[in-house]
């Protein structure tokens, strides 16, 4: 995909930098944004002195701890491989806090300002990484190398060669999320960058035949908080060879606060005339539709409590909301995909992307419950996830755009959540 025009340079280019090589840790590095690339002579004196302010914004607290102006890592738990696992907190300006940890590039922890004055978690999560480890789920993932279910039983074909994904059950009709390559379960590297917008930038090389997907696969996302309170994912990828790339986060979004009850009484709207219908397996059917007349047409804010147990069968066989919709506008360009408004918390998400789609799914458990933060239960239609992706399926779908990395084109992609009260 051609990059948008108006997404910026990545915040820091050059890895073998200086300033960011003083700052190198075990676990994580941290820089200043760099603005530009300096030239070797006269500008020498500029990088000394801005090392040394760098260095002054960075405070050790304890072994594997780091802190600097808006941004801190930390020491968050070993694998049962045994390597470490870090966590992250980045604070902006206006109240925003994000806690990110490199495994499986998570959102754990998302504190926004409410009309009341305080701030609300907005995320489904668990307190501590070994919840996350055990429980294996999808919790404010990072989602690859395929985003969805891809039919044929897991195969797909490119440029005339058929590609089998590994799968424990031979007989599954899917491989889902990336099946045994998923992202949700990596540890990705991971690099702190301070500054009045604070980041971290998460890299993970997916090796050739992972998961039965061919060519190496480099992917960045990098995680930003901005000054008007807008959580930013950019993502990158590159092949060595051609590939097929989709990728998404699985936040899922409780405006109401994190088990503080059910999204009922929220109100969506989503900036789609157009989505893609399922079958009763969940697998899409290669066919676009309009939403007109129909309960998925969220043009105009609609509350989701109204929607969620209608009988349009695109609802009702997956016994709530579950919907791929197809953002109006062009894919590549940076343009409003959806909002969520909370009238108790007062807290309005808007959701922008360059992706093509979005998928909208109420937390569709059943009768179970998960147990998350604090021992709170998270049940059925407590959250919201947005996942802005490419087309659900595309590789066995020639009539969908294509999904297709190679050398020549990477990928890149922009997703914005701004909060905001009312």
């Amino acid at each position: 995909m051609s990059r948008p025009a108006d997404l910026t340079t990545p915040l820091f280019a050059d890895a073998q930098s200086p300033r960011e090589r003083i700052f190198t840790t075990p676990v994580f590095r941290v820089s200043l944004p760099a603005k530009e690339r300096f030239d070797s002579g006269r500008n020498a004196v500029h990088i000394f002195v801005r090392t040394l302010v760098a260095a002054a914004c960075l405070v050790p607290l304890s072994a594997g701890t780091v802190e600097a102006q808006n941004i801190t890592g930390e020491d968050w738990g070993t694998t049962q491989n045994g390597d470490k696992v870090s966590l992250f907190t980045l604070k902006g300006a206006k109240g925003l806090e994000a806690r990110i940890t490199n495994y499986g590039g998570r959102i754990v922890s998302l504190y926004v300002p409410n009309r009341q004055g305080g701030k609300t978690d907005v995320q489904l999560g668990y307190d501590d990484f070994a919840a996350y480890e055990k429980a294996g789920d999808f919790y404010g993932a990072l989602v690859g190398r395929y985003v969805g279910r891809i039919s044929h039983g897991g195969s797909f074909t490119l440029n005339g060669k058929t590609y089998q994904l590994e799968k424990k059950d031979p007989n599954a009709p899917f491989v889902i999320h990336g099946g045994t390559a998923g992202f949700n379960r990596k540890l990705w590297k991971a690099q702190m960058h301070d500054g009045p917008e604070p980041s971290v930038t998460l890299t993970l090389v997916s090796p050739d035949g992972d998961g039965g997907f061919p060519g190496v696969l480099t992917t960045t996302v990098t995680y930003t908080v901005t000054s008007d309170n807008a959580l930013r994912l950019e993502y990158r990828a590159t092949s060595d060879r051609p590939t097929v790339a989709n990728f998404t986060n699985h936040a899922m979004f409780a405006l109401q606060g994190e088990g503080n009850g059910d999204i009922s009484d929220q109100t969506m709207q989503i900036f789609a005339d157009r989505f893609t219908p399922a079958d009763a397996g969940n697998l899409v059917t290669g066919e676009i539709a309009s939403v007109d007349g129909t309960p998925a047409d969220f043009r105009k804010p609609k509350r989701v409590g109204e929607v969620q147990h209608s009988d349009f069968p695109q609802i009702a066989m997956r016994k709530g909301i579950e919907l791929e919709m197809i953002i109006n506008g062009t894919p590549g360009t940076l343009r409003p995909a959806a909002q969520m408004v909370d009238p108790h918390t007062g807290i309005v998400m808007d959701v922008s992307t360059t992706h093509p789609c979005v998928v909208v799914w109420a937390h569709l458990i059943g009768d179970r419950s998960v147990t998350g933060k604090g021992g709170k239960l998270y049940r059925n239609f407590d959250a919201m996830s947005f996942e802005t992706q490419g087309y659900l399926d595309a590789v066995n779908h020639p009539n969908f755009p294509s999904t297709v990395v190679t050398p020549q084109k990477p990928m890149h992609e922009v997703t914005v959540f701004k909060f905001s009260t009312r």
